[in-house]
């Protein structure tokens, strides 16, 4: 028997018309390709940006050429990124006029107690820090020979370093800025998707289509067509946009992170599967219980507010907090993978806390189809949860 005259797999239809009508919609065509090449881009200028080496030109006086030099020999060694190139200046005259007429970036000259790096009107970062850690070391040792040691002795014991009880240094920036990631693709996902879905169903309210619909199939048919379509269509947009990502990583100085960050991808897709599902029920919500475009803003407020409180969740709790926010849903959508990027992770913290999500999606999708059928076919004005629930079917 076909989808068309089986009431048990009118959801198949559903799916398929969602799908068909948003893959051939130039707008959601336009804004995938608008982002994809966004990630190109930002990627692309990422990887520049790591290759680029920052030339400088620093001018020294005769009093200063000694150190001048060391700097241009070890900036190198201390920013791989730094090429450093001197030019020698007969006096102070000729270093103020070099700066003016940019000639030299810096001009170093010592002074009472140190040295200067004077710079015509800006701070020139990458040099000023190169030419801090070389004049420390030049001026450390001549101490130490003058003292009868040397300046790994004064040193000894003095390097400190960073570590986590959960996770490990090297990975914390990087898991900062992909969970960042992670989290703003999960919040536009499901706002733009999730008004989208909430707006069809007020369209098909508003037009009294819906109540043809209903003589036909089950609502709650409608109600698995309209998530399930909704969810494959913003699944596949997240995959695309993860694997031009991680594609995009291999070619930048990250590619080392690429193997690392593919099983925390898998994490986030599972767990963006879970709490998607349930949003976008509550959206659908949202539009049932609205009668005209209008009333949209007030039904969905509170879910927005919800959505926000995600986002601003998954982006700034750490510490304690974050932990136990990644075993609240649908909090943990979005914080259980950033943790899973930080790593230090029990093996079963992400199942157990995948699992509670999935709880709340079936338990918020059994509350969602019961409002959605009782307020679907209610058209006298803006439906309260209260009559939503309480209706007759």
């Amino acid at each position: 028997m076909s989808t068309l005259h089986n009431p048990r797999r009118a959801w198949l239809l559903v799916t398929r018309r969602e799908l068909v009508s948003r893959i051939t919609d130039r707008t959601f065509l336009v804004g995938t390709v608008l982002m994809v090449a966004m990630l190109v881009g930002f990627i692309g200028f990422t990887a520049w940006q790591d290759e680029r080496t920052d030339r400088a030109v620093l001018g020294a006086t005769p009093d200063a050429v000694e150190m001048a030099r060391a700097i241009t020999d070890a900036a190198p060694q201390v920013d791989d990124k730094l090429a450093v190139r001197m030019v020698e200046l007969d006096d102070e005259s000729a270093a103020r006029a070099a700066l003016e007429d940019d000639e030299v970036d810096a001009w170093l000259h010592p002074v009472d107690g140190g040295w200067v790096l004077t710079s015509e009107s800006s701070e020139q970062d990458a040099l000023t820090a190169a030419a801090r850690v070389v004049v420390r070391q030049v001026v450390v040792a001549g101490n130490a020979a003058s003292a009868g040691t040397t300046i790994e002795t004064l040193e000894a014991g003095s390097a400190v370093t960073t570590d986590f009880l959960r996770g490990d240094a090297e990975r914390a920036a990087v898991a900062e800025a992909v969970g960042f990631v992670f989290v703003f693709l999960f919040y536009l996902a499901a706002l733009v998707f999730g008004m989208q879905l909430a707006s069809s169903v007020i369209e098909e309210k508003q037009s009294r289509i819906v109540e043809i619909i209903a003589a036909a199939i089950p609502l709650r048919h409608l109600l698995a067509g309209k998530v399930l379509g909704n969810t494959a269509l913003a699944l596949l947009q997240l995959l695309v946009y993860l694997v031009v990502g991680l594609v995009g990583l291999s070619f930048t100085s990250y590619r080392s992170y690429v193997p690392e960050l593919s099983g925390p991808a898998v994490w986030f897709l599972a767990f963006f599967l879970a709490g998607f599902i349930a949003l976008a029920c509550l959206w659908a919500v949202a539009g049932s219980l609205a009668s005209r475009t209008e009333d949209l803003q007030a039904t969905s407020t509170p879910l927005t507010m919800l959505m926000l409180v995600m986002f601003f969740g998954g982006v700034s709790l750490d510490g304690r907090g974050q932990v136990v926010a990644s075993f609240v849903p649908p909090v943990s959508a979005v914080v259980m993978p950033k943790r899973i990027l930080a790593g230090g992770v029990e093996w079963w913290e992400p199942l157990l806390a995948l699992g509670l999500l999935a709880a709340f999606a079936l338990a918020t999708v059994w509350i969602g189809e019961r409002l959605y059928r009782r307020a679907l076919l209610q058209t006298g004005g803006r439906v309260s949860l209260r009559q939503a629930w309480s209706a007759a079917e």
